[in-house]
């Protein structure tokens, strides 16, 4: 460090983080506890060397910064916070550990997991007074400054509406990193996602959103490293505006900056919205035993939730060690900026909040006029691209499915589950389908919010993979060397046969059915569907259903897709393609159960296996596990863009979840009526397509299948 110094002059307080303005660079840096900050620069051939530290001696309202003429865009840098350490009062810190900027918009290299990066002194975690000595700045990742120029062109938000939106989940890795079209270079990363094969793929499935497991920078623990893995899912974030560099082809020194606006441009072009799955609920920096590595060295006690009678520990909410302290100006105010960063210069067009329920905690309890809601609800630019909530987190009272305001869409985890047990043959779940098959009426109609509240899934990332569903009865998570202890027990019999992967052709069969009847079950429901990436070709991931830590082909789709894997590719496209033909599948307004517009029926009518309207008395005596949904397509009470009322076909839907066939009477409610088979999911082209079927006529619904007709009016004579 004996280079000459940079010249400094004071800067300014905002904006947070290091921002160059074409003439030098403006470091500013959040601390309401420290007593001194420093701002390290570091050698751009060799990081680990830090070759300037330059005491930062302006503070303004709790903004330290500094501003440096000479600086440029590719600058590596970090900071050395100074303060009590004192635990036992929340604070922790010490500058002898160099901290990432929790503002940084890029970050250069991993974490080197070594002793020097804990704070406290070695096995004193508990008792420690005094702070570890040891330098942490060969072992941690670099802040970088960026270039935030970037050509959009005409490149602005979609705002898909909600009811035409299909949501396909996905991890930027995974999707392409084996894919023989993407070239090697290209493949697991940002560019991949947007190549042509890539792009192709999405646009041909019909997808109009890919929701991005997290890209914020984050760190793989160090008990999955001393094992031989990773955190290749990422839900460990510790940068909330710097894109992840695992990702990135083009470099990691601000480069993957541009290569994931590329990434969106690319993804708009092709008609795709970008929702990214965000973690603020938590850090990388774990408990009261983790490694200081940004927010715990800069201002412990403003960045952390910590335990009224004892604030060296963290309140934990959410299974990871620490819950962010959204309570705290300075956090919610990290969190804000993070989230118009993403939309204003990255370009998303939403957000799927990870264990939502831990951001809304005021006190204890999760509450619904929190600080966090007001300040979402009030932002011109948040409140008005998409909003999805994870809504439950560990905590007492944190399942909160149907509890979240309005503005706000929600992963629902009774469809997920009333649509399992249904498929799988349980009995008496009619009642709760009927309420997942028309958008969750029960949970978000009485808030004042629509259909389009419910984001529909039968399986995502965490959990098993829709082909495994079928096809494993207990988990298989051996390889997270975890002794199979970790992951969900989702002990689902359905009835497919012997465990595993077999020759037997009937299991075969049967679970190829198992899996089209999902699909078309979660591409025809009410709400907002959400395909878990790679169900579409039958992904496998061998029975693993908690793959976090799998980065290799457990996870990785396997390309290209053959024989029946390509049908069920096809089949989907096919669901994905009538859903969006038709506004009967895609309302915007709940169903009223009565006539609309004159119609000859009503909006929504439940048919029993006889042809006959239910009644409300059978709803809660009802022991079949088959029924029938009417939607009348001329009774819609919607509008389009320019006024008119919306109108479409009559569709019948039909759901047989025994074993045997059941012989369905149509309706024939007027004088005339056929009905044309468009889905049949005993095979994969509808057996039937073609024969036009009288109404009052027998249907034959084979056991274990979903069946959709369309109805026609017989021309007169």
């Amino acid at each position: 460090m004996a280079a000459a110094p940079f010249r400094t002059r004071p800067g300014r307080p905002y904006p947070l983080g290091a921002t160059w303005d074409g003439s030098g660079v403006n470091f500013a840096l959040f601390s309401e506890h420290a007593t001194a900050v420093e701002l390290c620069l570091f050698d751009a051939a060799n990081p680990a060397r830090e070759v300037r530290r330059i005491a930062v001696s302006e503070r303004s309202d709790q903004i330290w910064h500094v501003y440096l003429p000479e600086a440029r865009p590719g600058l590596l840098y970090g900071y050395r916070v100074h303060g009590p350490y004192a635990p036992a009062d929340g604070h922790r810190f010490n500058p002898a550990k160099v901290l990432l900027d929790p503002y940084a918009k890029a970050v250069a290299g991993g974490v080197s997991w070594d002793d020097a990066l804990f704070g406290y002194r070695p096995g004193e975690a508990e008792t420690s007074a005094q702070p570890d000595p040891r330098d942490s700045a060969a072992f941690v990742p670099k802040c970088v400054v960026v270039e935030s120029a970037f050509s959009w062109g005409d490149d602005r938000l979609l705002r898909t509406p909600w009811h035409k939106t299909v949501i396909y989940e996905v991890h930027v890795k995974g999707f392409t990193a084996r894919h023989p079209q993407v070239p090697p270079e290209l493949r697991g990363t940002y560019a991949g996602l947007a190549s042509p094969p890539a792009l192709e793929h999405l646009q041909r499935l019909g997808v109009t959103a890919v929701e991005l497991l997290p890209v914020h920078h984050s760190v793989a623990e160090q008990h999955l490293v001393d094992r031989g893995l990773t955190n290749y899912w990422g839900y460990n974030s510790i940068g909330y505006l710097a894109p992840d560099s695992r990702f990135a082809s083009t470099g990691a020194r601000g480069e993957q900056v541009a290569e994931f606006k590329t990434m969106v441009k690319r993804l708009h072009q092709a008609g795709i919205e970008v929702i990214l799955d965000v973690v603020y609920n938590h850090t990388a920096e774990g408990n009261h035993d983790g490694p200081t590595l940004c927010f715990r060295g800069i201002d412990n006690a403003a960045y952390y939730r910590l335990e009224t009678d004892d604030l060296s520990r963290y309140r934990d909410y959410t299974g990871c060690g620490n819950t962010l302290n959204l309570t705290h100006p300075c956090s919610l105010q990290l969190l804000m900026d993070s989230l118009r960063y993403w939309v204003l210069d990255m370009h998303v067009d939403g957000f799927r909040f990870d264990l939502a329920s831990a951001l809304a905690r005021e006190l204890h309890d999760v509450d619904r006029l929190s600080s966090f809601f007001d300040v979402i609800h009030q932002d011109p630019v948040i409140s008005q691209v998409k909003l999805i909530a994870e809504p439950w987190d560990l905590g007492e009272g944190g399942y909160q499915v149907g509890n979240f305001p309005p503005g706000w869409a929600e992963w629902n985890g009774k469809y997920r589950d009333t649509i399992r047990r249904y498929w799988k043959g349980d009995w008496g779940q009619v009642g709760e389908l009927a309420y997942r098959l028309t958008g969750s009426s029960d949970l978000y109609e009485q808030g004042g919010r629509r259909p389009s509240a419910s984001i529909n899934f039968v399986t995502a990332h965490d959990g098993f993979t829709l082909a495994d569903l079928v096809a494993y009865t207990t988990k298989r998570n051996d390889a997270n060397r975890e002794e199979n202890r970790d992951g969900s027990d989702e002990n689902f019999s359905w009835n497919c046969g012997a465990e595993g992967p077999t020759d037997d052709t009937a299991v075969r069969a049967l679970r190829e059915r198992q899996q089209r009847n999902v699909l078309a079950t979660l591409l025809l429901s009410q709400g907002v569907p959400m395909l878990s990436g790679g169900d579409e070709i039958a992904r496998t991931q061998r029975g693993n259903n908690n793959a976090y830590c799998q980065d290799n082909d457990t996870s990785w789709f396997a390309w290209p897709p053959m024989g029946s894997a390509a049908r069920l590719l096809d089949f989907t496209r096919r669901l994905i393609r009538l859903r969006l033909d038709h506004p009967v599948f895609q309302r915007r307004r709940f169903f009223q159960g009565r006539r609309i517009h004159g119609s000859a029926v009503k909006d929504l009518s439940w048919l029993r296996p006889d042809g006959t309207e239910m009644t409300e008395e059978e709803w809660s005596n009802w022991h079949s596990r088959c029924l029938g949904l009417h939607l009348a397509g001329d009774a819609i009470e919607e509008v389009d863009d320019e006024g008119l009322p919306v109108r479409d076909d009559t569709f019948l839907i039909l759901l047989n979840a025994h074993d045997e066939a059941v012989p369905f009477v149509l309706p024939n409610h007027q004088p005339r009526i056929e009905w044309e088979p468009c889905l049949d999911t005993r095979d994969w082209e509808p057996v039937l397509e073609g024969r036009l079927f009288k109404g009052g006529e027998p249907y034959p619904l084979e056991g274990r299948t979903l069946v959709v007709l369309r109805q026609r009016v017989k021309e007169s004579a």
